[in-house]
């Protein structure tokens, strides 16, 4: 079984998209449809990484990893964001909470998926 990893986007169409381009690449992909609910799952289950978007309702993306990277146990967690936001105040905000890279959309499945490989290789 391959590295799982969590899909976090209130759109489910990008959520489809990305588990696709994922899956295909030999992860196990599960999803959230915002950050509370990705909260929940992290603190649930045993993820390699996270995908995740900025703007979604009760819990933006910055905030899911502000509140994820309080805890110890998530502090090696890699985070990479997958956003149309690119505004640098809001990246450096990002990765001063911990988030390991930042993909534009509209994003190119082989970006994602080169990203996301790097990240849980550790």
């Amino acid at each position: 079984m391959g590295k799982k990893v969590l899909v976090v986007d209130d759109s489910a169409t990008v959520r489809q998209q990305v588990r696709m381009v994922l899956e295909q690449a030999g992860f196990e992909v599960s999803e959230a449809v915002d950050g509370q609910d990705a909260v929940t799952k992290v603190n649930a289950e045993t993820f390699s990484g996270v995908v995740c978007d900025v703007n979604m309702p009760r819990m933006n993306g910055v905030e899911f990893v502000e509140k994820v990277k309080q805890d110890a146990k998530h502090a090696s967690l890699p985070i990479l964001m997958l956003t149309t936001e690119g505004a640098p105040d809001l990246i450096r905000r990002a990765k001063a909470a911990g988030v390991k890279g930042w993909i534009v959309k509209p994003f190119k499945a082989d970006q994602v998926v080169a990203a996301i490989t790097k990240l849980t290789a550790a």
